[in-house]
C-alpha cells in the first residue's frame, strides 16, 4: 500500500505566497508597486517640477510639461515591469508592449480611429448647436513645431497610461481573477487617477472608466496594447491639439484650431470638455461594437 499523499499546503507549489504557477498574483502586484514607490522617491522632485511647468500660469497643458510627466510614469512602470519579468522569468512582451509590433499597423489604425472618434463626437455636438470652430489658433512655422511636439507628447501619453494601467497590472491581475474582473478594477483605478484633474466631473470620470474598458477590449482581442496606445494618442491629439478643446478640464498651449462650446453640460461636457459629454460613451460603445465585429478571437497572452 502506497504512502498517503501529503497535504497540499506542505508543497512549495501551494502556500500563501505561491500557487501552482509561482508567486501569487496579489503578491506580484504588491512587489511591482513597491518597486514603483522606490522609483518615485528618486524621481519625486523632478515630477513636481515637470508638473508645475506643464500647468503653466494659465493652467494650460504644454508638450514639454505633459510629455515629461507622462514620460516619467512610463519610465517607472517599464523599469518595474522589467524587474518583475526577471523575477517571474517572463518576457517583457508578455505585459502588452511587444517591441516587434511597435508603431506598426495596429498602432496607426488605432490612432486613425481615435481621431475619427473624437471628430465624430464633436460633430454630433455641433449638430445639436453646441460646438463650432472659430478659426486658427496657430499658423506658420509655429504650427509645424507644435504638430511635431504634440504628436510626440501624445505618443508618450498613450504609451505611459496604457502600460501603467493595462500592462503589467492587467496581465498579472488577470492571472489571479480573470480578464474582465481585472479590467473592471484597472478601469476603476484609471478613473480615480483622473479625479484630481482640473474641472473634472463625475460624468467625466464615468467616461474615463468607459475608455479604460474599451482599451481592455482592444487588449483582449489583439493580444497587445498597440491598438489601445494608438486610439488613446489619436483621441487626445485630436481633442487637445487639433480641435483645441479641453482635455479633462485643461486647455492646450499652441493648439491648431480655436473652438467654442455653448449649451447644456450634458451636451458639451462643461468645464471638462467633450469627454464629459453624454455622446462620448455612446461613441465609445459604437467603436466597441465595430471593433468586436472585426476582431472576434481573444488573443490576450494571460489567457493562452
Amino acid at each position: 500500500m502506497s504512502d498517503p499523499m501529503p497535504p497540499l499546503l506542505s508543497s512549495p507549489q501551494a502556500s500563501i505566497l505561491r500557487g501552482p504557477d509561482g508567486i501569487r498574483a496579489g503578491w506580484r502586484v504588491l512587489i511591482f508597486l513597491i518597486i514603483i514607490v522606490g522609483e518615485v522617491f528618486v524621481f519625486f522632485l523632478l515630477a513636481l517640477l515637470a508638473h508645475a511647468h506643464g500647468r503653466a500660469a494659465a493652467g494650460m497643458l504644454t508638450p514639454l510639461g505633459l510629455g515629461t510627466t507622462e514620460g516619467m510614469i512610463l519610465l517607472t512602470t517599464v523599469l518595474a515591469a522589467l524587474v518583475m519579468s526577471r523575477i517571474e522569468d517572463r518576457r517583457f512582451a508578455d505585459y502588452g508592449l511587444p517591441l516587434q509590433y511597435a508603431l506598426r499597423s495596429d498602432f496607426w489604425i488605432g490612432a486613425g480611429l481615435g481621431f475619427i472618434s473624437i471628430s465624430g463626437c464633436l460633430f454630433v455636438i455641433f449638430a445639436f448647436h453646441g460646438f463650432r470652430v472659430t478659426g486658427f489658433a496657430t499658423t506658420g512655422r509655429a504650427l509645424i513645431l507644435s504638430t511635431l511636439a504634440w504628436s510626440l507628447t501624445f505618443l508618450i501619453v498613450g504609451l505611459a497610461e496604457e502600460f501603467a494601467f493595462r500592462g503589467y497590472l492587467q496581465f498579472t491581475l488577470t492571472s489571479g481573477m480573470g480578464f474582465w474582473p481585472a479590467a473592471l478594477l484597472t478601469s476603476a483605478i484609471f478613473g480615480l487617477a483622473h479625479a484630481g484633474n482640473p474641472g473634472e466631473s463625475k460624468f467625466g470620470l464615468v467616461s474615463v472608466v468607459c475608455f479604460g474598458l474599451l482599451f481592455c477590449l482592444f487588449l483582449r482581442r489583439t493580444g497587445n496594447l498597440w491598438w489601445a496606445v494608438g486610439f488613446h494618442a489619436g483621441w487626445d491629439w485630436g481633442q487637445t491639439f487639433f480641435y483645441g478643446v479641453r482635455d479633462s478640464g485643461a486647455p492646450a498651449y499652441h493648439n491648431f484650431l480655436n473652438s467654442t462650446f455653448s449649451g447644456p453640460v450634458w451636451l458639451t461636457g462643461g468645464s471638462v470638455g467633450p469627454e464629459a459629454s453624454l455622446f462620448t460613451p455612446i461613441v465609445l460603445a459604437v467603436v466597441a461594437v465595430l471593433f468586436s465585429q472585426r476582431y472576434r478571437e481573444n488573443q490576450h497572452g494571460a489567457l493562452q
